[in-house]
């Protein structure tokens, strides 16, 4: 069993910054990706940033968030991180953390394996 564990949420001006932290336990993986996706209320789930794990780093960002987010991990913490800069208020949403156990990242979600509970992201204007 793995539990995804995110925080960091919670309420920003526009114009501000946020970091969510995912903290992976429950199985090592050997090499895996995970992913950030959103939630906005009335609206599908949909991809924000992914990284891969093994050896050389792969990143993967909506075009949405590309040059204000940012994808990172700690291998020694089990741990990802999502560095949101310049938020806007169409970045409201409940944010997932995702893991799959393959070093491919996806901008799926249904080729995700494992699934935390979601934290809440509110940027005001």
């Amino acid at each position: 069993q793995v539990q995804l564990v995110e925080s960091g949420g919670g309420l920003v001006q526009a114009g501000g910054s946020l970091r969510l932290s995912c903290a992976a336990s429950g199985r090592t993986f050997s090499s895996y990706a995970m992913g950030w996706f959103r939630q906005a209320p009335g609206k599908e789930r949909e991809f924000v940033a992914a990284i891969g794990w093994s050896g050389g780093r792969t990143t993967s960002y909506a075009d949405s968030v590309k040059g204000r987010f940012t994808i990172s991990r700690d291998k020694t913490k089990n741990t990802v991180y999502l560095q949101m800069n310049s938020l806007k208020p169409e970045d409201t949403a409940v944010y997932y953390c995702a893991a799959r156990d393959t070093i491919v990242v996806s901008t799926t979600p249904r080729e995700y394996d494992y699934w935390g509970q979601g934290t809440q992201v509110t940027v005001s204007s």
